[in-house]
């Protein structure tokens, strides 16, 4: 484990690896997790400050993820057109899930 999170922070991972599997599949699943956990608090009473604490959860993993998918993309060998889409898409969907 600590050698993927090295690999991924030093943008070792693959692009497509690192964007879809580490960022899109996981990072989905852990925003959703978390989203649906902090409204199953929300209905508790007096839950308000662990259900926004539960939402904050992913954010450090988010921003992990952008680092790794951005740095990803710098090694990518591939048309720059890919990088460079990935590139926005890490943003757009870091952005959107530490914020929604």
């Amino acid at each position: 484990m600590k050698k993927l999170v090295a690999a991924l922070w030093s943008g070792e991972v693959p692009l497509a690896r690192a964007f879809w599997e580490y960022a899109i599949l996981w990072g989905t699943l852990l925003n959703l997790v978390t989203t649906l956990g902090a409204f199953m608090l929300l209905e508790a009473e007096g839950q308000e400050g662990a259900a926004v604490a539960l939402l904050l959860l992913p954010v450090p993993y988010n921003v992990f993820m952008l680092v790794a998918v951005w740095r990803s993309a710098a090694r990518y060998e591939g048309p720059p057109h890919w990088a460079q889409l990935a590139r926005a898409a890490i943003a757009l969907w870091v952005a959107l899930a530490s914020l929604a």
